[in-house]
């Protein structure tokens, strides 16, 4: 369902014209045009690192352009271990994020605490903010993260946009408040 399949041929002397829907045009360029920021604490980042190298080759996902600065990315990566003294600036870099903005939990660790069962270690980092795709490893293959940003780019496709400013997920934040 790209904006692809509505070309219309053109003669040798006319323009082609595109047909679509500005809802399928503007989830097309979200999905394929995902900037990632990078919020590596341990081995995971060293992964994702590879993910980035030409052997696996990120770009063709559309997710080449990482950023290190919030205001500048769409996805956040968490790669790695989080403790409670961290907690605050994870959540502090996520709310700099513009919406929309996706989130990847990256290996055992920033799933679900990993190893470290201990009173510093967050057990998993979806409490602190909302996950879109967890990636589970020790730590993950490059292959587990490409099929992460695949995963994360259907998602995209299918949510409805954004309708005057107002994001999808604190409306279903907010219907999972209140179901009726």
């Amino acid at each position: 369902m790209g904006i692809d399949q509505n070309i219309l041929p053109a003669t040798k002397d006319e323009a082609g014209i595109i047909t679509t829907r500005l809802d399928d045009l503007v989830r097309w360029g979200r999905k394929n045009s995902l900037w990632p920021l990078p919020f590596g604490t341990a081995c995971c980042a060293i992964e994702f690192m590879g993910v980035v190298s030409s052997k696996f080759d990120i770009s063709r996902f559309g997710a080449e352009l990482v950023r290190f600065s919030p205001r500048q990315s769409d996805m956040i990566l968490i790669a790695g271990t989080i403790n409670y003294k961290l907690a605050p600036v994870l959540k502090r870099i996520y709310d700099q994020i513009a919406e929309p903005k996706y989130v990847i939990s990256m290996g055992a660790c920033a799933c679900s605490g990993g190893f470290y069962d201990n009173y510093a270690t967050v057990q998993g980092i979806d409490q602190i903010i909302p996950v879109d795709v967890f990636i589970p490893g020790c730590p993950p293959r490059p292959e587990a993260v490409l099929d992460a940003i695949i995963k994360l780019q259907e998602r995209i496709d299918k949510e409805p946009v954004t309708s005057r400013g107002r994001p999808r997920r604190h409306e279903v934040v907010e219907k999972m408040k209140d179901p009726l």
